[in-house]
């Protein structure tokens, strides 16, 4: 058997924007998804008890179903509702869903690992309830939970390959319209899963990087 990768490396603009479209689609869910997250431990921690319950049973849903089926409810079960999005959209927004449920999940338990003094001492100060979550609770915790908030958002990077079963032009989708013209499909998906690999290693060492300087301090 003769291997011939050359006949899928030539197709790298084809690959290249499979790619950006992946880094975008994982850029975009991860800042829509963190703030859902954050909302979503703040109301499960020190909210109003309905609204952790309805915050509850959201996690809970989309823990306990595949994120392709989430993926097919938003693309194709919501235009029967009248609600019709491109594959681009629906793409992020079921993206967006997901982490944001997971990510909420990690949160919390940092949030409840919070001492108990730091808090008080925020409150003798006469801080408001926004202000002692935003700067007494929510820093340290983030920081507490980080390395698991990284490879959450590593894990919904690799779950966008499904996306392209939508149309969505993402890494898979260029992966799978070039072994269907040159029916080199072992070459095809070994330069796909290198190129995931990759993306993969990029942006955990990005974001590990970024967060300690950027979010929490050194």
């Amino acid at each position: 058997m003769q291997f011939d990768f050359w006949s899928i490396l030539v197709q790298w603009p084809l690959l290249l924007r499979g790619a950006a479209w992946t880094i975008g689609l994982t850029a975009t869910a991860t800042l829509l998804g963190a703030g859902l997250a954050v909302a979503g431990a703040w109301a499960r921690t020190q909210g109003p008890r309905p609204l952790g319950w309805l915050v509850g049973a959201y996690v809970e849903v989309i823990r306990n179903t595949p994120f392709i089926v989430q993926l097919f409810f938003i693309f194709f079960g919501l235009p029967q509702l009248g609600i019709r999005l491109s594959p681009g959209i629906a793409a992020v927004t079921a993206m967006t869903i997901n982490l944001g449920a997971y990510a909420a999940e990690i949160l919390r338990a940092g949030i409840e690992a919070t001492p108990r003094g730091q808090i008080e001492a925020a409150e003798s100060l006469a801080l408001s309830r926004a202000q002692i979550f935003l700067h007494v609770v929510l820093p340290p915790a983030l920081k507490t939970v980080w390395p698991a908030f990284v490879s959450q958002i590593v894990i919904v990077m690799l779950g966008s390959a499904v996306c392209g079963q939508i149309s969505t032009e993402e890494l898979s989708y260029a992966t799978n319209l070039i072994q269907s013209r040159n029916f080199r499909a072992f070459e095809a998906y070994i330069v796909g899963t290198l190129g995931y690999l990759s993306l993969a290693i990029l942006l955990r060492h990005l974001l590990n990087w970024a967060g300690p300087r950027f979010l929490f301090g050194r």
